[in-house]
Parts: structure tokens; C-alpha cells; sequence
């Protein structure tokens, strides 16, 4: 396909927005590249306009691939069209949509692929959310379609390849071929904060017995998503997604709170026991949980069950694990999230993988605990509202005229 050929990875990424002027003899071009102007550079005014200008053509064009019930030309009126594109639950429904539908959807030919991966180009950090916001919906469509279509009739998904390639080459670049590492205290000693004097010399400074841990190894670049590093690419992806996930609506967290569940399995029955063996929770809670099921609200079943190695499976418990104890979330998304989680638990549990249980089980307990936490808080809110005598009523005084 064209545009992942030209622009993945050897391509600029300002190489979309150079040619975004369509005079090329424009003198205020040729002196800004010439040294010649800067005041464009330094001028907020002109930066906001520049921002806005290029958001509204970008929901301009995001209008004519949508179906004409899709009005989205009054979000291009706002004062941030692109945080007001982010914030539409309709503008996502119609794009989840339009992607969820049968072939072309996700392939090279695919206009929102290209929509998606023009915008991510762009240099605009707004616009750049929007794209995010719909990477659990992109992954999820394409692992589950990868995973389930037939050998023998192959359908292609290079436009969705080409955009999760275009999030993998943004993070290797930015990574400069090193790897996240992080450093793990020496839980010898009585506190993290605590490291022992050099005996020797108490002039020179404390030694610490602090290791290193590997969290992610230094990025390859990739020009195609082979089978061997799919997991991995649709990882990072998901990576680049945590790292704005605060800035993420609650329905681009729901959808891939239900994709992790359909990808573990979420019909195996074995994903309640973790609530039935820890006793020590109130029935209550264990009654609450077990009557969560993601089809509840009428919401069909999104993705397969797919294969979950440790570089997909580590961003997906992140994620997952920002769904559940947020603060902020909406209680749709904790619910979802928490029975993703326990169907991610029975998925471990079944394959004897540790460090799946082991985050999984974690992940339950912290959730269990902020359920009862978050319970009792209630009920003590209740009792004192009830128990708060309330004021009496000054007695009225009428005035009469004699």
C-alpha cells in the first residue's frame, strides 16, 4: 500500500505537513525556511491558529469517509475542534463502526487507515490523542481478525498494520535504541529510603546493593508486521496508549476492557473461584462480583481468543490496571475491567503461567479491597447523614398592621 510504503519508518513525519501549503511560491514559506521569519515560530496567536486550521481540516475530512447520519462539522466550529473530536462518543460510535465493518475495513485500500495514520503525522499533540484513542479499538480488530481468519482465504490488513507500524516507529524513535530499565532497592534493608554508609570511608558516598531491571529491551525497527514480532509491535502500540490513558475517554477504555476478556476467554467458568477461595471479603462483595458479565448492557462479544505471550500481555494488565483503581474512571469501565481481569486469572491459571497469575491475582485483590473500602465508605456516609439532627425552623413572624 502507498502510504506505508512511502512512510513507515524511513519516512519524516514532517514530511505530511511540509506539503501542507498549496502555493509553493508563498514568500512567508520561503523566508521561514530561509531564516529570514521567525516570528511565526515564537508567536502563540499564530501557533493556535495554525492548530485549530489543521484540526478542522482533519474532522473535514474524517466527515465525507463517514456515512452521512455522521454530522461531525459542528465539532470543527468549537474553539479545540480536535478535543472536541476526542470527547464525541458519536464521532467514535461511527468510526468504530465504519472499521467493525466487513472488508475493506482494516485493509491497504481502507480511507480511515489512512485518515488515521495521516493525522498521527501530524505534529499536533491534540490530534495525536484522537489516534490514541482508538488503538484498543485498532488492535483489538486486528488480533481477533488475524486469529480467526481462515489460512486459505487470506484478507489483508495492511491498514491496520500500517497504523500500529506508524505508533511502533514513533516509540523506537523516541526509545534511541535503549532499553527501559528500572532500578529495584535492596529490600534487605529496613526501608527503600534506607542505604548503608561505606564503613570504609564515611566520606564517600553510601553503596547501594540496588539491582537493574529490564522492563522493555531496545526497540528493532520494523518495516512489516512479521508473524514472530506481532505480538510485540501491537504491545508497544498499546504502550504508547498507557502512556495517555489519563487523557482517555471512558467508552475507548471500555472497548478494550472487553476485547482483553473475549482475547482470555471470558466464558471459562473457573474465573470466579479467585472470589469463592478468598473468603475473607464480605459476601457481599463476592455476590457483586460474580453477577458482572460484560454482555449485561446488550453488548455483543468484540474479539477471539487469541495468544497471549508476556510482551502483549504486560501493557494489556497496565491498562487494565489504570481501568480498575483510577479514581476518576466511570464505574462501567472498573466493572468491565475487573472481569477482564479475573478471565485473564482463569487464562493463567490454566496455562500454569506465573507471571500472569501472579499480576492477575494482584490486580483482583487491590480491586476487592477498593470495593470494600469504597462500601463501607457509603454506609458510614449514610449513617451519619441519618444520624445528623437536623435544624429547627425558626418560628415565622407575621407582621400585621394594626
Amino acid at each position: 500500500m502507498d502510504f506505508h510504503r512511502n512512510h513507515i519508518p524511513g519516512g519524516s513525519p514532517s514530511s505530511s505537513t511540509s506539503s501542507s501549503d498549496p502555493n509553493p511560491s508563498n514568500p512567508s514559506r520561503h523566508r521561514h525556511h530561509n531564516g529570514g521569519d521567525h516570528r511565526h515560530d515564537t508567536d502563540p496567536m499564530h501557533s493556535w491558529w495554525e492548530s485549530v486550521s489543521k484540526a478542522r481540516s482533519r474532522i473535514h475530512i474524517l466527515t465525507s469517509l463517514l456515512p452521512p447520519t455522521a454530522s461531525l462539522s459542528s465539532l470543527a466550529d468549537s474553539d479545540r475542534p480536535a478535543r472536541s473530536l476526542l470527547a464525541s462518543p458519536e464521532a467514535y460510535s461511527a468510526v468504530s463502526a465504519a472499521l467493525s465493518s466487513p472488508p475493506p475495513a482494516g485493509s491497504g485500500s481502507d480511507p480511515l487507515c489512512h485518515w488515521l495514520y495521516d493525522t498521527y503525522q501530524s505534529s499536533d499533540p491534540d490530534l495525536r490523542l484522537v489516534v490514541l484513542s482508538f488503538v484498543p479499538l485498532l488492535s483489538g480488530l486486528y488480533l481477533s481478525l488475524i486469529h480467526s481468519l481462515s489460512s486459505e482465504s487470506p484478507t489483508s490488513l495492511a491498514g491496520f498494520e500500517a497504523v500500529l507500524l506508524s505508533l511502533y516507529a514513533a516509540e523506537t524513535k523516541s526509545r534511541s535504541g535503549k532499553p527501559i530499565l528500572i532500578s529495584i532497592p535492596d529490600l534487605s534493608q529496613p526501608s527503600l529510603y534506607h542505604t548503608p554508609k561505606n564503613k570504609s570511608n564515611p566520606n564517600l558516598p553510601s553503596q547501594s546493593q540496588s539491582s537493574v531491571g529490564v522492563i522493555s529491551a531496545p526497540l528493532e525497527p520494523q518495516m512489516a508486521v512479521k508473524s514472530t514480532k506481532r505480538a510485540s509491535i501491537v504491545g508497544i502500540a498499546l504502550d504508547c496508549y498507557y502512556k495517555e490513558i489519563s487523557q482517555m475517554p471512558s467508552w475507548s477504555k471500555l472497548d478494550f476492557c472487553r476485547f482483553a476478556a473475549d482475547w482470555a476467554g471470558q466464558d471459562c467458568p473457573c474465573k470466579s473461584e479467585f472470589d469463592e477461595i478468598y473468603t475473607s471479603f464480605s459476601d457481599e462483595v463476592v455476590q457483586e462480583m460474580g453477577s458482572l458479565v460484560i454482555g449485561d448492557n446488550g453488548n455483543a462479544s468484540k474479539g477471539v481468543r487469541i495468544p497471549l505471550p508476556w510482551e502483549l500481555l504486560q501493557p494489556v494488565l497496565r491498562i487494565l490496571g489504570h481501568c480498575l483503581l483510577a479514581p476518576l474512571n466511570a464505574e462501567e469501565v472498573k466493572d468491565a475491567a475487573s472481569v477482564a481481569v479475573r478471565c485473564l486469572y482463569a487464562r493463567g491459571s490454566h496455562e500454569l503461567a506465573p507471571q500472569a497469575i501472579l499480576a492477575t491475582r494482584s490486580l483482583i485483590q487491590l480491586d476487592k479491597r477498593a470495593r470494600e473500602v469504597a462500601k463501607a465508605a457509603a454506609m458510614a456516609s449514610a449513617n451519619s447523614n441519618a444520624n445528623t439532627p437536623s435544624k429547627a425552623k425558626k418560628p415565622e413572624i407575621l407582621l400585621v398592621s394594626k
